[in-house]
Order: C-alpha cells, then structure tokens, then sequence
C-alpha cells in the first residue's frame, strides 16, 4: 500500500499562485511516476501534469503548459505542483496519485493509489 496526503490548496484570486504538495509513504519502491489531476464540480476528472521518479521527465496538459510545473524531490517523497497565473477554470479539487508505469500516465487507469484531494478555488 502506498499513502499520499496532498497539502497546499486555497482561496486565491486569479492571477495568484498556489504550490500544492503530495507526500508519498508506505511501499513506495514500486511507484514510478507520480501524477496530478483534477476534477470540478460535474465535470470528470482530468490529467494536470505527472513526472518520473527516476528521472524527472514530465507530461503536461495542453490546458495547464506555462503555467504549471512539476517538480519531485526523491529525499522526501514528496511531489510539487507549482501553479501559476491561476484562472478561474482551474476551480477544483486536485488529487495526486502513483503510477507503477508510464504508459498510461495522462489517464485515470494508468493509476493504483490516489490521495484525497485538496481543494483549490480561484476568484474572479
């Protein structure tokens, strides 16, 4: 079993920033990526970013490029999420989560373990 705990969300006006934090534990060996989505009220869950824990490349939303970066820090277990010139359309619950493989990394199957999500709102 793996355990995240996600940290970081808020309030924030548009154009404000939020760094969003995923400590990772348990039976972590067997995690090779970990990922960020996000999912707003009536709306499906959506891919954000992911990133490689060996060696840190990445995948990013088309929606979220530019604005948004991912980042690991393999001492802690722990994964960034630093979000940028935030948008009112980024209103949502965000989850992390970890995948055993990189196929499928921009898809919610693609996943074994979630966290429980920390809430993100941005005003107009």
């Amino acid at each position: 079993q793996v355990q995240l705990v996600e940290s970081g969300g808020g309030l924030v006006q548009a154009g404000g920033s939020l760094r969003l934090s995923c400590a990772a534990s348990g039976r972590t060996f067997r995690a090779y990526a970990m990922g960020w989505f996000r999912q707003a009220p009536g709306k499906e869950r959506e891919f954000v970013a992911a990133i490689t824990w060996s060696d840190g490349s990445t995948s990013y939303a088309d929606s979220v490029k530019g604005r948004i970066t991912i980042a690991r820090d393999n001492a802690k277990n722990t994964v960034y999420l630093q979000m940028n010139s935030l948008k009112p359309e980024d209103t949502a619950a965000y989850y992390c989560a970890v995948s055993e493989g990189w196929t499928e990394v921009r898809l919610s199957r693609g996943y074994d373990y979630w966290g429980q999500g920390t809430q993100v709102t941005v005003s107009s």
